[in-house]
């Protein structure tokens, strides 16, 4: 944060993490709840199209941004940033931390000017609040379910996604992990909301 800061005098520092999920027709088990001692029916695909939803989600505010892209690479990774950034407002300064993923941190990467990139530690998802994300989605919209085609997986995600994200109060649940609070603005010019829910 205070490198970011001191870049980018005079701008409003934003604190976002970011992470990609492949969503598609070979699903997996979520809970349910059943009768003790049976078994509850499920559908299950045995198929391999995907698709995969690149995601980032500002805890404070509740603000989200997502693509869903075809694959996983650089060239993806460098539009999603590209399309965040447009959404970004003209004084904001977005630390976007992510975890370190190849595509994350390749050279070929573009990182627009409004945008500073801040990597997890290494093996740490457990830091990156978009996982619990990822869970509810999958725990409430994207398991047991039968996906025609790359078309059907695409417009699961977009489903799961808007419904999740038509509350922002439910995204800054959902990512309002302890140690957020913790983090302090660098300097009088950057502001920084830490104080989830306001």
């Amino acid at each position: 944060m205070k490198a970011a800061a001191t870049a980018h005098p005079g701008c409003r520092l934003q604190l976002w993490f970011q992470d990609e999920a492949r969503i598609g027709q070979k699903g997996r088990t979520a809970h349910r709840w059943w009768e003790r001692g049976q078994r509850p029916a499920g559908l299950c695909d045995k198929r391999f199209t995907s698709a995969y939803l690149y995601a980032a989600v500002c805890p404070a505010s509740g603000a989200d941004f997502a693509l869903v892209m075809p694959t996983i690479s650089t060239t993806a990774m460098s539009l999603f940033l590209d399309g965040f950034s447009r959404s970004l407002e003209p004084d904001v300064q977005a630390v976007l931390v992510l975890d370190q993923a190849g595509w994350h941190g390749a050279w070929a990467l573009v990182v627009p000017h409004n945008i500073t990139l801040a990597p997890l530690p290494p093996y740490s998802p457990e830091l990156n609040p978009v996982e619990r994300v990822w869970l509810y989605l999958r725990e409430r919209f994207l398991s047991h379910r039968l996906l025609d085609d790359y078309d059907a997986v695409v417009q699961a995600c977009c489903n799961a996604w808007n419904a999740l994200t038509v509350t922002p109060q439910r995204l800054r649940s959902l990512t309002s992990y302890p140690w957020l609070p913790c983090v302090r603005y660098p300097s009088a010019e950057c502001h920084l909301v830490t104080a989830l829910g306001s």
